[in-house]
Parts: structure tokens; C-alpha cells; sequence
């Protein structure tokens, strides 16, 4: 693995789906996603989940733990708090390394990435900061062709106050990554866990950052969750531990049903590292505005923990029993982001079919991923004793599964609706139900129906989702 080739036509892959805009229609039409504060016009780059939606997101998140923490003994988990000592982002380096060019443009007034602009995409970080770069390269505003300024660092964070007074020496920050949470900790849950060297430590939450351009929907926004593992190595296993986490990153996103050939590697030049990194490498997707990164693998070496240490003076040394040595750990991060993975998920699961001279709109969801596993659907809504049994099935499964209820429509509509949502089943009760005691079972994939025992419903669904979880 190197850095990727640049694609050409005949071997990109192409999106899932075209326009970015099905999508985003899909989501607010079908309860995934809505604009935040939409009543009052929005708030630009912030996203509600709706019913739908939190479900995906929820098992997204369960996904990663169980591949990160759940199946190993080598990691454990987290929950920082959101916010943190303000010397935390001066010791990490974000208080003065963590911000993006920006530029304005002197008519229309609007503001934006340099390294977002057209033609600007693979500039080097030198480049960026070059303050003739706009002349240099006769760079206009993308909205009116207006002269832009020089490009500026912009710091990303957020800032908040602490108590009852607006102060200088209550000015606090808004996480921008959870990762510091877990530095800061190191010690503590090294010694209640009792872990020895390597390990791990895994967080999901909340992380904020004022985006100059935020845009792509979901893809980049100014409140997001990240899903977070550092892990603690010794200085010379740290290249071997970053190539092991390399193809493990990447099989998590194809376990769960993202099409192979739409994920690559990309290696970070030299020039474009973070401060922190000693080597990174992006898991990129094919979205349909382009390959884009997915998830991010670092070695960190150990600037974190020695900075931390050296800031505070409290020692984050480990001492390895088996070699008597005492040495700072290195740090072989993997980053990926709730949000950004659901919209992946998302993306990647819709097709189009035609059945019948009609269009079938269908999100071919892992059934672990899916919001809801199983529908459970009466032919006959005003038959009293088939709803009676369909409660009654519902609320079993609902005992351990996301199940849902609808008779809101004609059974075939009801089949297109949960297509279009991603439940990988549906159950129909109808009037023979009431004399044999048995229920139909349809597929979402292949669309085939059995007939089994109203009994026999809930064991096959499981077996079926416990196949599904691979």
C-alpha cells in the first residue's frame, strides 16, 4: 500500500448513486435526516436524525464498538468529557496549528477554503500558506469572479465560557476531537484496567469545529461524532502496528456492505502531515462529489503523551516488566466519524430496480445496520384479529430487535415503503393466518416469500441477523 494512483475514468467505479441529491431527498422524505432548527430557517452545517436516522447512526456505533472493544482484550473504552483544561489545546498543538486557509472575497464577502477551490485541491500545505498564492495563480471567487484576499489561518475550535462571568480566564473550547480525552487518561485507565503494552483505548462522542465551508450534506459538518481508537505500543512495534490496522479498517467498512471497489488508500505526502503524524493514511470513499476520506490511520509517534507529560510534569512513562525498560508509548490512531460512516453506509446501500415496468427504490442495508429489522404488516387492517396478532408478533420481536407496526397503506405499497427505508423483512398476516396459524415472510433483497409458523417468525429472523453480523 502507497499512495493511491490518481483514478482515471476507466477505472473509477463511480457512485452508488448519482446525485447527491436523491439522498438528501430521500433522507428528509423517509425520516433519516432533517435541516436543524428548520422551522426558523436552519442553522447552516447542523443536522437532526430523525426516527430513521438515529437508528442507522445507533447501529453504526455498535458496529465499531463491537469490532473495536466487544470482540478484543486488547481495548477497552471511554467517555471523556466535551470539555476539557483550556491548556489541554495549547499542550496538544491545536491553539496554534489547528486551522485551515481561508480567503474572502472582497465583493460578495463570502469566505472560503483555499485548498476548496477549484483547481486548488492538490496544493501542498507550503502552497497554502504562500501569501502570493492567490495572485500567483489568478485564483476569483467561484460566486461572482470577485478578487480574493491573501489566504489567512483560520483556527477550526470553538470557544465557550465557563461560569457565571464572561472572562478571559473562563474562556474554554469545544472539543475538536475526542483524541485528547484519551491522552489525558492514559494513566488512569491503564492502571484500573491493568493493561499491559499494546493496548487500546476506544471513544465515541461528540466533537465540534467551526468548518470555514462546511457543505456535502452530512459529509462535513460543524457538530459531529467521532468513533476513536488509540493504541499504545511500544516506539519500535509502531510501523508494524500501523500496517496491521491499515486492512482491519478498511474489511470493517466491506463487513457491514460497502462495495470493495469503492474504498482506496491514500497515503498523506510529507508535506500535507499533521503536526503530530509520523505517517498517515486516509481510507477514502467514492462519494458522489468524489474520493473523499472515510476514515484516517496515523502514527502519532509520541508527541502527544510526551507533550502532555512534559506540560504537566505528572510522568505517562510506561514501564514494561518483561524488559525493565520505562519509555513513553508511541500512539497508532484510527478516525473515523459517526456521522460521515452512516452517510457512507447510506450512499453505498441505495439502488434503483425495475419490477414489473415500475422503479423499486431499495437501500440494501447489512440487516445489522438496518433501522429496523423486521416489519410486521396486516392484509387486512379492519380485521380486528389479524392488527390483534400482528401487536402481539411485533412486541415479541421488539423484545429484542428494532420491529416496527404499519397498515397505513395497501400490502404492496407497504413492501415498496420498507424497500425504500432498508428492513430487511417483512412479515404479512392475512386471513389464512387466522386458520393455519402461519405467516408470510418476505425478503427485501431477492423478494421471496415463505410461509412458516407464526411460532417459527422470531428464530428465523434471528438466524438471519446473527448470518448478517458475519
Amino acid at each position: 500500500m502507497t499512495e493511491a494512483k490518481p483514478t482515471t475514468p476507466a477505472d473509477d467505479p463511480g457512485p452508488s448513486v448519482a446525485s447527491l441529491e436523491t439522498i438528501v431527498s430521500l433522507s428528509k422524505r423517509r425520516g433519516f435526516i432533517f435541516p436543524s432548527s428548520e422551522i426558523y430557517g436552519g442553522i447552516n452545517a447542523v443536522w437532526d436524525y430523525g426516527p430513521l436516522g438515529v437508528e442507522l447512526k445507533n447501529n453504526v456505533k455498535r458496529a465499531w464498538w463491537r469490532a473495536m472493544v466487544q470482540e478484543r482484550d486488547d481495548i477497552v473504552g471511554l467517555d471523556a468529557g466535551i470539555i476539557m483544561a483550556p491548556q489541554v489545546w495549547v499542550t496538544s498543538g491545536h491553539v496554534a496549528n489547528f486551522s485551515d486557509p481561508l480567503v474572502e472575497c472582497s465583493t460578495c464577502r463570502r469566505r472560503f477554503r483555499l485548498d476548496e477551490l477549484p483547481g486548488c485541491e492538490n496544493l501542498t500545505t507550503t502552497e497554502l500558506r504562500d501569501p502570493t498564492i492567490v495572485e500567483r495563480l489568478g485564483l476569483k471567487c467561484p460566486v461572482d469572479a470577485g478578487p480574493l484576499s491573501a489566504p489567512r489561518q483560520f483556527n477550526l475550535m470553538f470557544k465557550t465560557h465557563m461560569g457565571p462571568v464572561e472572562e478571559d480566564g473562563n474562556e474554554v473550547y469545544l472539543r475538536p476531537e475526542t483524541a485528547q480525552g484519551i491522552y489525558v487518561n492514559f494513566r488512569n485507565v491503564r492502571e484500573t484496567s491493568r493493561k499491559k503494552l499494546p493496548f487500546g483505548i476506544a471513544q465515541i462522542g461528540k466533537a465540534f469545529r467551526n468548518e470555514i465551508s462546511p457543505g456535502n450534506f452530512v459529509f462535513r459538518m460543524r457538530e459531529f461524532e467521532q468513533m476513536e481508537m488509540q493504541y499504545f505500543v511500544k516506539p519500535a512495534t509502531a510501523a508494524e502496528t500501523f500496517e496491521y490496522w491499515m486492512p482491519r479498517r478498511r474489511a470493517w467498512y466491506e463487513r457491514y456492505g460497502v462495495t470493495p471497489e469503492r474504498l482506496r488508500f491514500r497515503e498523506h505526502r510529507p508535506d500535507e502531515l499533521a503536526h503530530y503524524a509520523k505517517k498517515a493514511v486516509d481510507v477514502e470513499y467514492r462519494f458522489p462529489f468524489g474520493w473523499k476520506e472515510l476514515e484516517g490511520i496515523h502514527n502519532r509517534g509520541d508527541w502527544d503523551l510526551g507533550r502532555h507529560q512534559q506540560a504537566t510534569g505528572e510522568s505517562l512513562e510506561y514501564f514494561d516488566p518483561a524488559t525493565e525498560e520505562k519509555y513513553v508509548p508511541w500512539i497508532v490512531e484510527t478516525s473515523a466519524g459517526g456521522d460521515r460512516a452512516a452517510f457512507t453506509f447510506l450512499i453505498d446501500a441505495y439502488r434503483e430496480e425495475e419490477v414489473r415496468g415500475e422503479k423499486r427504490v431499495v437501500l440494501g442495508f447489512n440487516a445489522e445496520l438496518a433501522p429496523y429489522k423486521v416489519a410486521v404488516l396486516p392484509l387486512l387492517k379492519k380485521r380486528d384479529e389479524i392488527v390483534e396478532k400482528c401487536h402481539a408478533l411485533r412486541d415479541d420481536l421488539a423484545k429484542d430487535i428494532m420491529a416496527v407496526y404499519d397498515d397505513t397503506a395497501a400490502i404492496g405499497k407497504l413492501y415498496r415503503r420498507q424497500d425504500e427505508i432498508g428492513t430487511p423483512w417483512c412479515v404479512c398476516i392475512d386471513v389464512d393466518s387466522l386458520e393455519d396459524g402461519k405467516a408470510t415472510i418476505r425478503d427485501r433483497d431477492t423478494m421471496e416469500q415463505i410461509r412458516v409458523d407464526l411460532s417459527q417468525v422470531k428464530p428465523i429472523v434471528m438466524e438471519r441477523l446473527a448470518k448478517a453480523r458475519g
